[in-house]
């Protein structure tokens, strides 16, 4: 958390949970649900001194400089907060997998967990990936928890999480409707097929209780929907109303609606990803994110290959029958593969980030592995060696396990494969730096990609615009050297005729330009 400085997103989270805190309002960066920003703000609120403006990014400076006290002050108090959800989230995955096999495979999960660097690095990270993790991975243990003995005590408690859910990340109304479908046909002893004996009642009681949830969540606001003259027109508390033109030229509607924020910034999502998001993948550029084979690619090329070895061993046993088939796995599995399709088939081709929350359930496989080597010495050794390699593996890339990537991707070539939050999220600043510190007379030139201005980290290197040259040492982001997201993708890599001389951060390419 102290190593990394203010990622891209990280500053428009925490400004808008403070926001949301100190003036109940949510306007200008509405395509979050509040659970994450609004925990994330919760130590810096209550004190005026802290203070991001993230409107910039709104106007043509386009980097943030006003930070108060100083951006690494806020983002260890933020980054503490999220690092309690990776907490959880860990000793989640232990009783889940002890519950499931047992208490070895458990320890084995856990270690597989440690070192794990998505999940360290974004269990550090005041984002919203964390939350999205532990509360989908909450969800599917917690449906089979209630599965076990359905009362309506344990349906108040579920229908809480399933509030939370939809309270943290846009991406999770599927997993909400997967949980609900579940519920009404899941009976302690299997599924129950006659929908006349389904569990309707406790299903509408979560999905009460998970409503209230939603509108706590945005402090209670109630919205005003209005349709007419083919004009739809949204009011809400605090902020300024939205309006979309709709093709009901004849209809006429006028209804409040609660926590109508939720819906507009769904509703924002949704046609975020019809228009597509600029991907960078194995070297080609997709101005609407089209690559189908985006996240099975990344999982090969980011996770580390001791858990993926383990999860496809396991996986290979469970099917043969070689080790026992814990009661409602399948159920579990259900979620991850729901959610992995969602992301193949979606227009955010931006980094592992969007499908950690598969993460946690392929440790939950992976340490089923146990099961079958427990009664073999020889084999109890070598998960203890597997363990093993996954650290050796996950600590050469600390402390920006942001930047991980497989033992096979040599990192002076990883921005040649993939970008954005995959390697380059701007976390480099503090470690630029110290570069600058240890090089005082080298005349150095940056063209950084990130949200923060890195003159509000004391960083004295001349900015380096798309196109323009420079000598001296020259220090490019991967992500501006991909050209994932500019006009022109050469714009940089003039650099590349120059030789490599380091790589600071794991994320930022040094070159000497004579």
């Amino acid at each position: 958390m102290r190593t990394q400085s203010l990622t891209f997103d990280e500053p428009i989270h925490i400004a808008e949970g403070l926001d949301a805190l100190r003036n109940h309002r949510f306007q200008d960066w509405n395509d979050h649900p509040p659970l994450a920003r609004l925990w994330c703000a919760l130590p810096l609120f209550a004190n005026s001194e802290y203070l991001i403006n993230a409107l910039p990014l709104l106007g043509p400076e386009g980097k943030i400089s006003d930070f108060s006290p100083d951006p690494q002050a806020i983002a260890v108090r933020a980054r503490s907060m999220i690092l309690v959800f990776g907490l959880i989230l860990g000793l989640l995955i232990w009783k889940t997998a002890r519950r499931m096999f047992s208490s070895a495979a458990a320890n084995l999960a856990l270690a597989l967990f440690v070192f794990s660097p998505a999940l360290v690095a974004h269990s550090s990270l005041a984002t919203t990936d964390c939350i999205a993790a532990l509360i989908i991975f909450a969800t599917a243990a917690v449906l089979l928890w209630w599965r076990k003995r359905p009362t309506l005590a344990r349906t108040a408690a579920f229908g809480l999480v399933l509030g939370l859910l939809l309270l943290a990340k846009f991406s999770t109304p599927p997993m909400f409707v997967l949980a609900l479908g579940w519920m009404l046909v899941l009976q302690p002893e299997w599924l129950r097929l006659n929908p006349l004996r389904w569990n309707w009642g406790k299903m509408v009681m979560a999905l009460l209780i998970a409503s209230f949830v939603v509108w706590a969540g945005y402090f209670f606001h109630v919205s005003h929907l209005q349709i007419q003259d083919g004009m739809l027109t949204a009011t809400f508390p605090n902020r300024t109303p939205f309006e979309h033109k709709v093709n009901f030229q004849h209809l006429k509607l006028s209804m409040p609606l609660p926590a109508g924020e939720y819906f507009q910034g769904l509703w924002r999502v949704a046609q975020d990803n019809k228009m597509g998001h600029a991907a960078f993948f194995l070297g080609r550029i997709s101005k609407r994110g089209g690559f189908k084979l985006y996240y099975p690619a990344t999982v090969l090329l980011k996770w580390p290959v001791m858990v993926l070895l383990l999860f496809a061993v396991s996986c290979g046993l469970l099917l043969a029958h070689k080790i026992r088939v814990p009661a409602g796995l399948w159920v579990m599995l259900s979620f991850p593969a729901v959610y992995f399709a969602m992301a193949i088939f979606a227009h955010f081709n931006i980094g592992d980030r969007h499908i950690l929350p598969v993460y946690p359930f392929v440790l939950l496989v992976a340490c089923g592995v146990w099961e079958a080597a427990v009664m073999r010495g020889w084999a109890r050794k070598l998960m203890v060696a597997a363990v093993l390699l996954a650290a050796i593996d996950s600590l050469r890339s600390g402390p920006d396990y942001l930047s991980f990537f497989n033992v096979y991707v040599r990192p002076s070539e990883a921005y040649r494969l993939l970008t954005d939050s995959n390697l380059d999220w701007g976390q480099g600043l503090l470690a630029l730096r110290d570069y600058e510190s240890a090089h005082p007379k080298d005349e150095i030139s940056l063209a950084y990609f990130g949200s923060v201005d890195p003159r509000a980290y004391g960083i004295k290197a001349r900015l380096l615009g798309p196109g323009e040259h420079a000598r001296g040492m020259v220090i490019v982001s991967a992500t501006n050297l991909s050209g994932q997201y500019l006009d022109d993708p050469q714009s940089y890599r003039w650099v590349l005729e120059y030789p490599q001389v380091g790589i600071v951060n794991g994320n930022m390419y040094v070159f000497k330009v004579p």
